[in-house]
């Protein structure tokens, strides 16, 4: 049988979603299947950021964003931690003039304030240094979770109407959502969690509300463009109603003369 028969159609081919959320999942255990420290393959995780951002763009993806800490991870072994922060602004030094030059906008999400110094200070300098491309974003979500944004979204909800500048009394989700670190940002089309977990581990629990969810057994330092393209596929597959009906959502057919 020929190849491409076996295969999805190519995501190029298809409908590609605008806005794709990716839970790197999986660094570990590559590395322990290899023999090697779980740092090995939290740096092998760092690679495969740069293939799958690039891939992204290639694929024509606008918006990518990437679940790179979590709130729940800082309870890990404080060598682990540390190593993870060094790793972090070893990428963004290196990145930077790579973000300018292929025009990738850098923003994140999540508790920043809470990071390392240094992380913190190469964050905010390559957002600025970024900050005027529009063609493709590259989102981190670092220190984040979605219960402490929904706390925090509502703390500074609170504190708006005690100022004066929101009115209690609006209770719309639009109203509400520009609390969130997502501010600005549209909400994701395609989550995908890599190594065989079935879950979002509070990651974008409001904002993928109606996303589609594709979770894949290969780990994260083994997901490739190939990967992406077959969920983008897999994507292109479905139908997203939104709470209507699939005769709602269907282009009219064109009347008969």
């Amino acid at each position: 049988m020929p190849h491409s028969a076996t295969r999805p159609e190519p995501a190029e081919r298809v409908q590609v979603p605008a806005h794709v959320a990716i839970i790197m999942d999986g660094n570990g255990r590559w590395a322990r299947a290899r023999g090697l420290p779980r740092i090995e393959g939290h740096r092998r995780g760092v690679e495969t950021v740069r293939t799958v951002t690039n891939a992204a763009r290639e694929l024509g993806i606008r918006m990518l964003t990437l679940y790179a800490f979590s709130v729940e991870n800082w309870q890990r072994p404080k060598d682990e931690v540390g190593a993870l922060m060094g790793l972090l602004e070893f990428y963004l030094k290196k990145e930077l003039q790579t973000f300018v030059q292929d025009r990738v906008r850098l923003r994140t999400i999540g508790r920043i304030d809470d990071l390392p110094a240094g992380v913190q200070k190469h964050l905010r300098h390559t957002i600025a240094e970024t900050a005027q491309f529009t063609d493709y974003t590259l989102v981190l979500a670092l220190n984040y979770g979605s219960r402490t944004e929904v706390v925090d979204a509502a703390h500074a909800y609170a504190a708006a109407v005690a100022a004066g500048q929101a009115k209690l009394n609006d209770r719309s989700w639009s109203t509400f959502s520009r609390y969130l670190s997502t501010d600005g940002l549209p909400d994701p089309d395609l989550i995908i969690r890599t190594s065989g977990e079935t879950r979002l581990s509070n990651f974008l629990l409001l904002q993928g509300a109606y996303a589609e969810l594709v979770f894949t057994p290969v780990l994260w330092p083994d997901f490739t463009k190939a990967d992406l393209a077959d969920a983008c596929a897999e994507y292109a597959r479905r139908e997203r109603r939104y709470g209507l009906t699939s005769e709602q959502v269907k282009p009219a057919s064109p009347a008969t003369p």
